[in-house]
C-alpha cells in the first residue's frame, strides 16, 4: 500500500458463524473501553470485539437487537446498520433508511435480469434510528446512569410509521429531498441513503450517502426526546419550525459514507454514491458540533483512502489514537480483497495516521 499516511494493519477476528459478514462490515465505533463495536448492513445484530494485543481484537461477543427494542419486521430482515455512535452511555445505531432495487445474477437469463431490474423495494427494518444503554462494555435494556443515579437510561428508537419513520414523513415535503423520498428512489441510485452517524448530547447528525446534489452532500441534524416507554420523537429545531436542520457539505461530488469525531471537529468519510470503484477521500469539518443552518460548507481536505477493483471499499472509520499512540484512524472495508481475509473468521482492518 503506498499511502504516506499507512501506518499498519490490525486483525479483527469473529467468531465462526459470522464469517461471511466480515465481509460486509458497514459501521464501527471505538469505545473509550478499548471495545471495537461492529455493523453490518446484513444483519440485524450488533458486534463488539475486545482489544488482546495491540494490533488484534477477538473475543468476539454478539448482541441481538430484538434483545432490546422490538423490530417492525421480523429479525431475520435486516436493519442494514449503517452507522454507530458512542455519546452519555448510549450506544446508537441507524439503518440506511434506503429503497433497494434487486441485482443482476450472473445464472439469470437476460430477459430475468432486466426484470429485476424494475424490481424495488422497502425493507422495514431499515428505519430503525434507536439507542441502547451501554456500560462497560455491556448493552443493556435499562440501568441507571453511573454518574447521576437519578436518571434511568433507556433503550429507545424513534417513532415508526406504517412504511417508515416520522423522520422520513417530516422530509416528504422538503424542498431538496422530498422528491427522493416520495419517488422511492433506491441508495444506490443516488436516492435518499443515510451511511454516517455521530452524536453530541441528544443531537444527532445523519450523513447522507445520496442524494448528492449538484455535488453537494447533506448532513441531515435531528434532536430527539422521548414520547413514551422505548420511544423517541423530533423536536422541532430547524427554520420555519421544521423538526430537522440541513448542512450542505462540498465533498467534490462524493456522498458521506461515515461520520465521527475528532474533538469538536467532524470527519467525514466520503465516497461514490453509486455502486462504483471511485475516489475515497476524507473530510475535516471544524466545528462541525455547532454547524450553521442552511449553509453552505467547505471542509478541509484531510487524506485519500486506497480502493481496490470492485473491492476495498471503506465504509466505517473511528479514532484509533489511544491505541496506535498517534493521532490515527482506524478504517473498515465492505467486500475486502482476498488478501485481507485471514482464515475462516478474521479480516484485517487499516489503521492511517491523521494529518
Amino acid at each position: 500500500m503506498t499511502n504516506s499516511h499507512f501506518l499498519n494493519q490490525v486483525l479483527l477476528t469473529f467468531r465462526e458463524n459470522f464469517g461471511e459478514h466480515r465481509k460486509d462490515l458497514s459501521a464501527v465505533r471505538l469505545t473509550q473501553d478499548k471495545y471495537l463495536w461492529f455493523g453490518s448492513d446484513e444483519t440485524s445484530t450488533i458486534e463488539r470485539l475486545s482489544l488482546v494485543v495491540q494490533d488484534k481484537f477477538a473475543e468476539h461477543q454478539q448482541f441481538r437487537v430484538t434483545e432490546f427494542m422490538s423490530l417492525p419486521a421480523p429479525e431475520d430482515e435486516e436493519i442494514d446498520i449503517e452507522g454507530l455512535a458512542c455519546d452519555d452511555y448510549y450506544l446508537w445505531f441507524v439503518g440506511s433508511h434506503s429503497y433497494k432495487r434487486k441485482n443482476t445474477k450472473p445464472d439469470n437469463t437476460d430477459k430475468k435480469n432486466i426484470s429485476r431490474l424494475a424490481k424495488i423495494e422497502s425493507e422495514l427494518n431499515r428505519y430503525i434510528l434507536g439507542r441502547i444503554p451501554l456500560v462497560d462494555g455491556q448493552l443493556l435494556k435499562s440501568c441507571q446512569h453511573p454518574e447521576n443515579p437519578n436518571v434511568q437510561l433507556k433503550a429507545a428508537k424513534l417513532e415508526l410509521t406504517k412504511y417508515s419513520n416520522v423522520l422520513m414523513v417530516a422530509l416528504a415535503d422538503d424542498p431538496h429531498l422530498g422528491f427522493f423520498v416520495k419517488a422511492a428512489i433506491p441508495g444506490k441510485d443516488n436516492g435518499f441513503d443515510i451511511e454516517g452517524l455521530a452524536v453530541n448530547k441528544n443531537r444527532i447528525f445523519l450523513g447522507l450517502r445520496g442524494p448528492v446534489l449538484r455535488g453537494w452532500a447533506i448532513i441531515l441534524e435531528i434532536e430527539l426526546e422521548s414520547s413514551q416507554s422505548g420511544l423517541l420523537k423530533l423536536r422541532k429545531i430547524g427554520a420555519d419550525k421544521k423538526e430537522y436542520k440541513k448542512h450542505f457539505i462540498w465533498l467534490n461530488g462524493l456522498g458521506i459514507r461515515d461520520l465521527c469525531w475528532d474533538g469538536e471537529d467532524l470527519l467525514i468519510l466520503a465516497g461514490p454514491t453509486m455502486d462504483l470503484d471511485g475516489v475515497v477521500q476524507v473530510y475535516r469539518l471544524k466545528n462541525g458540533v455547532n454547524l450553521p443552518e442552511n449553509t453552505l460548507h467547505n471542509p478541509d481536505f484531510v487524506q485519500e483512502i486506497p480502493h481496490g477493483d470492485r473491492n476495498n471499499r471503506a465504509e466505517g472509520i473511528t479514532i484509533f489514537s489511544d491505541i496506535a499512540g498517534v493521532s490515527s484512524l482506524l478504517v473498515v472495508y465492505d467486500s475486502p480483497a482476498p488478501d485481507r481475509l485471514v482464515d475462516e473468521s478474521s479480516v484485517l482492518a487499516d489503521v492511517f495516521r491523521l494529518g
